[in-house]
């Protein structure tokens, strides 16, 4: 398990913005209040977020609705996955000119949330099934109408039914199926109620499972079980270094509601933490039966398995590699591997936290977007709040009221980072000024 290390990095933009010290605190504040530090060498752009000095950032679209996740081609072509299609449809295609970019195209009857191109191809979800679309020398579509269904068949029963997607090098497609439970309980989120033996949604959800990216109406028959033991994955993505895959998981809810005489209404509000996990084949990170304690840093065994708050949970799950404050829904993960930025960003990850809405009674938190260092294919000491103010205010923050959520990630051609929010519709372009 990554230690979180107390390190400060020297480097331009990276010691000038928000130290963000994960697994920090044991004190009766809260993890967020006691592990944000603010700093003032960060600046307020005319888009509204803060970033470190030295970099620009500008709206270069806004009002296009639920904008999830988002891919920027080799050619610089966006394409962005609607929650919600919008007049009938799921994807739009833009074309940036001149610091703005225009809706050129949208195609797909179908919401979601993955979108994603490799190897000519552009590939897209809707919360139960896997499209892809062949791509011309220019990076459009060549037939939107008519797309290559890969996947079908997806579990979708209306909880974390996102199913974001990743592929690797080798031809294999990931996607997360979220688990369509708090913590499997018998009856979910039900005041005592235990959890089910053997929780059975494990069968066909809470995990992440593998297909192949260019075989054609696949079902879960055809794909393998590449993980379990995960509540709920929305940002993934493959880290290169080490050629593994990477997700973020947003962590259970309801420890005092639901156990009242095992967990205070403070712990609620900081517990469990927001895991970073580093998967291989058939790797459990313990979902339904542990939840991981970032005060404590202690994988923890949940209540509805006969935790109490001090009992470990089985060591057989794996640990996490970096954990965050609860409850602050990390909908996006991408490593940056351009050269635009100070060195020290290199194969590091960003992430995107959508921000809390169940932290009460404390103040709720999120809404920025977090650089997470790595050395060596993992994490390597404190992540830092790269993009904030999204939420427009720090009485919008606290009191859940965000204008702007980020939600997607994406990397362009020349290196700039684009961040969708779901909110409004924007999309944010952060750059550099060498």
């Amino acid at each position: 398990m990554n230690k979180t290390l107390k390190i400060v990095l020297p480097a331009l933009a990276l010691s000038a913005s928000v130290l963000f010290n994960a697994c920090k605190s044991n004190n009766s504040k809260t993890a967020v209040d006691d592990t944000l530090k603010s700093s003032a060498d960060t600046t307020k752009t005319a888009a509204g977020i803060a970033v470190p000095d030295g970099f620009t950032a500008t709206v270069i679209a806004k009002d296009l609705g639920g904008t999830r996740h988002i891919v920027v081609s080799p050619k610089g072509v966006i394409y962005v996955k609607l929650g919600q299609p919008k007049d009938g449809k799921g994807i739009l295609m833009l074309v940036e000119n001149n610091g703005a970019a225009e809706v050129k195209a949208s195609f797909g009857d179908y919401g979601g949330t993955g979108i994603t191109i490799k190897n000519g191809y552009l590939y897209a979800s809707s919360n139960q099934d896997i499209y892809r679309y062949k791509l011309n020398d220019k990076d459009e579509v060549i037939d939107p109408s008519k797309p290559e269904k890969i996947v079908t068949g997806l579990i979708d029963r209306h909880q974390h039914e996102s199913k974001s997607i990743v592929l690797d090098d080798a031809g294999n497609l990931y996607t997360n199926i979220g688990a369509y439970s708090n913590s499997c309980q018998i009856k979910d989120r039900e005041k005592g109620s235990l959890g089910q033996k053997d929780c059975p949604i494990l069968d066909s959800a809470g995990g992440i499972w593998q297909f192949k990216a260019d075989k054609p109406n696949q079902t879960y028959k055809d794909g393998v079980h590449y993980a379990t033991g995960l509540r709920n994955v929305v940002g993934l993505d493959w880290n290169k270094q080490d050629n593994q895959l990477f997700v973020m998981q947003h962590g259970r809810d309801g420890l005092h509601d639901l156990f009242p005489d095992l967990y205070t209404v403070q712990q609620q509000a900081e517990l469990p933490a927001e895991c970073m996990y580093a998967l291989k084949k058939g790797d459990n990170a313990g979902w339904p039966y542990i939840y991981y304690d970032q005060l404590q840093k202690k994988k923890m065994l949940a209540p509805e398995y006969g935790g109490d708050g001090k009992k470990e949970g089985d060591s057989k799950f794996i640990d996490p590699v970096a954990a965050y404050p609860g409850h602050l829904a990390p909908n996006g993960l991408l490593f940056y591997t351009a050269s635009q930025f100070p060195e020290q960003y290199k194969n590091g990850a960003f992430i995107a936290f959508h921000g809390s809405w169940n932290r009460a009674p404390e103040p709720q938190a999120g809404y920025y977007v977090v650089f997470q260092v790595f050395k060596d294919g993992k994490p390597s000491g404190d992540g830092v709040v790269f993009a904030d103010n999204f939420s427009g205010s720090p009485q919008n923050t606290a009191k859940g009221a965000a204008q702007h959520r980020p939600c997607g990630l994406a990397q362009g051609p020349d290196g700039s980072l684009y961040v969708t929010d779901d909110s409004k519709g924007y999309i944010y372009k952060i750059s550099y000024k060498k």
